[in-house]
């Protein structure tokens, strides 16, 4: 498959193509044998998609992640955000692009416990120094959208874990990115907790049109985004049926 890496690019359904990927391969030295986890990855994410990765445990799809998100590099090949090839850029431009383009939701919440909830969500728009003042209204706007507007002034350690998750949701989107990465969001919640913050990201999705792809073992939630693809052998497989067994 040939990725055009042009930003504007019209994806076969006419949506721009906001992140792509074209013959990645990642290997790693271990032991002094190489373990070739990526094997010539094609992929590519429309503007407002969702997309679940799915595939067995040790497969890669955290490194999948990883790259996608410009917090590492390929071996060889390319991962393009709307338009730029992130290995062609400095360190500091693609920590820019990161920010301006990109959110990220992990398993865990990755929240600084030093800071409250508000302050949190306003973190990357703190760190591309805009104004305190400016940051803060549009954190707190934010908590309120995921029901949190009586819980802006707690510390992670003071928030339930579905608390933590939707204030870790609550900062990916503040800097209104073309992509959320987001894995295992779900993961360390039960499920109960865990289906009202994937709702919440399929809500927040539709309203601000950000694109979503989710690394999960769950099955379930695999199934309510637009598409599914399967990591095996190194490779990405359309899963067009039951997403399986993750």
């Amino acid at each position: 498959m040939n990725v055009e890496n042009q930003q504007g690019h019209k994806g076969p359904d006419g949506n721009s193509i906001v992140l792509s990927c074209e013959a990645l391969v990642r290997d790693f030295e271990e032991g002094g044998r190489k373990l070739h986890v990526l094997r010539g990855l094609n992929f590519q994410v429309r503007a407002g998609e969702r997309v679940a990765v799915i595939g067995e445990s040790g497969v890669g799809k955290t490194t999948l992640l990883q790259l996608l998100g410009g917090l590492d590099l390929p071996t060889t090949g390319k991962v393009c955000v709307q338009g730029q090839d992130l290995a062609t850029i400095s360190d500091k431009q693609r920590g820019k692009l990161r920010n301006q383009a990109l959110g990220f939701v992990y398993q865990f919440h990755h929240l600084l416990p030093e800071f409250s909830a508000l302050e949190n969500v306003a973190m990357p728009l703190l760190v591309r120094r805009e104004a305190a003042s400016d940051a803060l209204e549009e954190a707190a706007e934010l908590l309120q959208k995921v029901g949190l507007s009586e819980r802006m002034t707690h510390r992670p350690g003071q928030l339930s874990g579905g608390e933590r998750q939707r204030t870790a949701v609550a900062r990916a989107l503040i800097t209104r990115p073309a992509v959320v990465l987001a894995d295992e969001p779900t993961g360390n919640l039960d499920h109960a907790t865990g289906e009202r913050v994937f709702d919440l990201m399929l809500d927040l999705n539709r309203e601000f049109g950000a694109s979503l792809v989710v690394v999960t073992h769950d099955t379930h939630l695999a199934g309510r985004m637009d598409r599914t693809v399967m990591l095996e052998n190194g490779l990405l497989v359309e899963n067009r049926g039951d997403p399986g067994n993750g």
